[in-house]
């Protein structure tokens, strides 16, 4: 039996900035500045969503000529229903007043 953990406050941040645009395919880059998360954070957790079926994956079509295509990810139905069972936690506060908060340049 597989035991259910609750997501790290990233992991979550990433499942609901894919949830806002739900249908809509993002990149990594885009989800790394929009949550202020760097790369070695965000790849890594796209590619265990992936794994575990959260996330439907496509490479982009037609890319802009000079730049090779970017992986592309959106919600799949499982990751939909996880970010729904995310709605509040255990302590009752919402996943989305946890989410980590942009930084901004120095």
């Amino acid at each position: 039996m597989r035991r259910s953990r609750r997501p790290s406050p990233q992991t979550a941040a990433v499942l609901l900035a894919l949830a806002d645009r739900p249908g809509e395919w993002s990149h990594g880059y885009d989800l790394c500045r929009a949550l202020g998360l760097r790369a070695g954070t965000v790849y890594p957790i796209l590619m265990r969503l992936a794994e575990r079926g959260h996330l439907e994956t496509a490479w982009e079509q037609d890319p802009p000529r000079g730049r090779p295509p970017r992986h592309l990810y959106r919600l799949s139905s499982a990751g939909a229903e996880c970010v729904a069972a995310l709605a509040t936690a255990d302590d009752g506060a919402p996943v989305a007043a946890r989410r980590p908060v942009p930084r901004t340049a120095s």
